[in-house]
């Protein structure tokens, strides 16, 4: 693994270390959602010189703020009824929290207590999985507020997938079996090692193929793995990739931290900047993306 202490010390990611340090803009997670094919957009969750806020971004670049008043706001999930779920690490209610925010940017409190929520995803039951990565356990919520605890004994879990058949997906950084893992949990809990030797994978994302993408953060690349496990290198050259997130279109989302932009890539690699200028990349810092369920993008100009 590289040496990234220097980094990491102007520029903590969440639970890797047990403690934010913040920089002047840190955009967190990024989720697409739409409600019909010309109304899709990006929201972000980040930070600016006000706090933490979720942004909302047009496919052409523009933003507007959709809600603030958080604290360093992370993963974002969407539940089956269009209510976006943000983890919010470092607040003074009980320990970090997860708020839930109705269509209409309505908020509430819908968990309390977790010591560094860090990645989301919900199951097809509806009921919440967040990695709370320094605690190192996976927590199960259910609509109606009821918490377990589904897996534990993890070093720093972030991103979590689920597949098509129900499988859960953990990045864990910071193991000592050949470097940082992927683990896979049956929906019984039944744990089993998917990938090792990665350096700090943190995002991850299926496509329809059901392919596993994981940003990899320290060597900068996006790895594409198949169901059996064989691993290809399907993007590089990345400052600090976090959050992957796939379109209906295949197309898929990246974000990088380090370079403070989202890239677009096509499923034949030609990677482009989310909007015509990007996202300003001024001392900003995103990490997770998401993907609301069955998205519809505008047919592509001829």
């Amino acid at each position: 693994m590289k040496n990234k202490s220097a980094e990491t010390k102007s520029k903590s990611l969440p639970g890797l270390t047990g403690h934010w340090i913040s920089r002047a803009v840190c955009l967190g997670a990024v989720i697409v959602t739409c409600s019909s094919a010309l109304a899709q957009n990006l929201y972000v969750s980040g930070m600016d010189a006000s706090g933490g806020k979720i942004s909302s971004f047009t496919w052409d670049g523009l933003e507007s703020t959709f809600a603030s008043g958080l604290r360093q706001p992370q993963g974002l999930a969407f539940d089956g009824a269009g209510n976006l779920y943000v983890a919010d690490y470092g607040t003074s209610i009980a320990g970090s929290v997860i708020y839930k925010y109705t269509p209409d940017g309505a908020r509430s409190i819908f968990a309390a207590g977790l010591e560094s929520p860090v990645g989301m995803a919900f199951d097809g039951a509806g009921t919440l999985f967040v990695s709370d990565s320094d605690s190192g356990t996976i927590y199960m919520i259910k609509a109606n507020g009821a918490r377990s605890t589904f897996a534990s004994g993890l070093r720093h879990p972030q991103g979590l997938a689920f597949d098509s058949t129900g499988n859960l997906y953990v990045a864990d950084y910071g193991t000592s079996i050949a470097g940082s893992i992927i683990y896979e949990y049956k929906p019984k809990g039944v744990r089993s090692i998917f990938a090792s030797g990665l350096d700090r994978p943190i995002g991850l994302a299926f496509d329809i193929a059901g392919k596993l993408y994981v940003s990899d953060y320290d060597s900068g690349k996006i790895y594409e793995y198949k169901p059996s496990g064989a691993r290809g290198t399907f993007a590089s050259g990345f400052a600090g990739p976090v959050g992957l997130a796939f379109d209906n279109g295949s197309n898929l989302y990246v974000a990088d931290s380090s370079a403070g932009v989202i890239y677009k890539i096509t499923p034949l690699g030609v990677k482009s900047i989310l909007g015509p200028n990007g996202t300003d990349g001024s001392n900003e810092s995103f990490l997770f993306l998401a993907v609301k369920p069955a998205i519809t993008l505008p047919p592509p100009a001829p």
